[in-house]
């Protein structure tokens, strides 16, 4: 064999050339090598230019190489799928914690059953709401639903706009307020109150000043010892609506229903959690100005209702006192036990006894 790879004066293919020292090389049966007749077709097609591949056509690759694009396939199929099937990257890897529960649809009407039961889990200051329906609930004041606005009675379609706004920024000012959960006074909330409805303002100040028996702030507002409990993280969950109609005098009358479910644990430290479900529902009067004493900005107080558990029993502090230690309590009048969730009817007492909650 001459240098360059020739034999006899007939050229070898480099590729058939490198696959026999491949083969050689390796141990194996080493091709034979070409004969003359082959050596000469080989050396014509050497010689012929070579065909463009056609766009798009099919090329084999090595078997080695096939089982490695396979796999690689595989696996890119595989996250294509799990991108249409979860694209947000939500499905937890953990179970069914707080942050792994679907949201619900607000609620625009009177639901006819309780919710279900949330897989079994004792609350933690990780996840406060753990085996809680609440753990699907909308966070703070996205939880009450406000209906679309049309003019009715004295006011307009704008007005009743922002009177239902307003409306609802009395709730939170009432019942979300950081401060006022703390036990700070309600400045906010009573802002929004007509002053010259006397026996409500008469009732606020007095309870707020002097809580008692007929003097209880919890009807209207939630605040909490913080030489009792404190707040097992900063999310208040809740569910309601408010709904409105034209009322006396041409009012716009406005009912709001709803639940708060308040994670609380014990002020002096440990991590037991517990929560205090406290429902309102509350009507208010926008009035008009020229048929009735009021101040603009400002509604008057109709009806109010609250029922509560896990909020403590015994004297009337002005404060939720959850117990802990397992003795969470929340029955109605009569002594049987009751479901703080089932939101199917309205409130029949107008605060919740002690006594045994089906759940919490």
């Amino acid at each position: 064999m001459s240098a360059g790879g020739e034999k006899d004066g007939s050229s070898v293919p480099d590729e058939v050339w490198a696959e026999f020292l491949r083969t050689a090389g390796e141990g194996g049966d080493a091709p034979k090598e070409p004969s003359a007749r082959a050596r000469e077709a080989a050396g014509r097609l050497r010689d012929r230019p070579a065909e463009p591949t056609p766009w798009r056509a099919h090329t084999p690759g090595r078997p080695r190489r096939r089982k490695g694009w396979y796999v690689a396939g595989f696996v890119a199929s595989l996250a294509l799928l799990v991108v249409a099937v979860d694209p947000g990257g939500l499905i937890g890897w953990s179970g069914d914690g707080d942050r792994d529960a679907k949201p619900l649809a607000q609620e625009t009407a009177r639901p006819d059953e309780a919710p279900p039961a949330e897989p079994g889990g004792r609350p933690t200051l990780a996840e406060p709401f753990r085996g809680s329906p609440a753990v699907r609930w909308a966070n703070g004041a996205a939880g009450i639903t406000v209906p679309a606005a049309r003019a009715t009675g004295w006011m307009t379609e704008a007005e009743v706009e922002r009177a239902l706004a307003r409306t609802r920024d009395f709730l939170v000012a009432s019942n979300l307020d950081p401060a006022v959960l703390r036990g700070a006074r309600p400045d906010k909330a009573v802002a929004l109150m007509n002053p010259h409805q006397k026996d409500v303002t008469t009732f606020v100040t007095t309870s707020l000043r002097t809580p008692g028996e007929d003097h209880d702030p919890l009807l209207l507002f939630s605040r909490f010892d913080p030489a009792q409990a404190r707040p097992a993280g900063d999310v208040v969950k809740t569910r309601g609506r408010l709904s409105y109609r034209e009322g006396r005098l041409g009012a716009l009358e406005v009912a709001a229903d709803v639940t708060y479910v308040y994670p609380v644990a014990p002020a002096g430290g440990g991590d037991e959690v517990v929560r205090v479900i406290v429902r309102r529902e509350t009507v208010v009067s926008w009035d008009d100005p020229a048929k009735v004493s009021t101040e603009k900005g400002t509604f008057s107080l109709l009806s109010y209702k609250t029922y509560l558990t896990n909020g403590g029993c015994g004297e009337v502090t002005g404060s939720f006192r959850p117990e802990f230690g397992g003795g969470g309590a929340g029955a109605d009048a009569d002594g049987k036990a009751v479901d703080p969730y089932d939101r199917t009817g309205p409130i029949t007492e107008g605060r919740g006894g002690c006594g045994i909650a089906t759940r919490s």
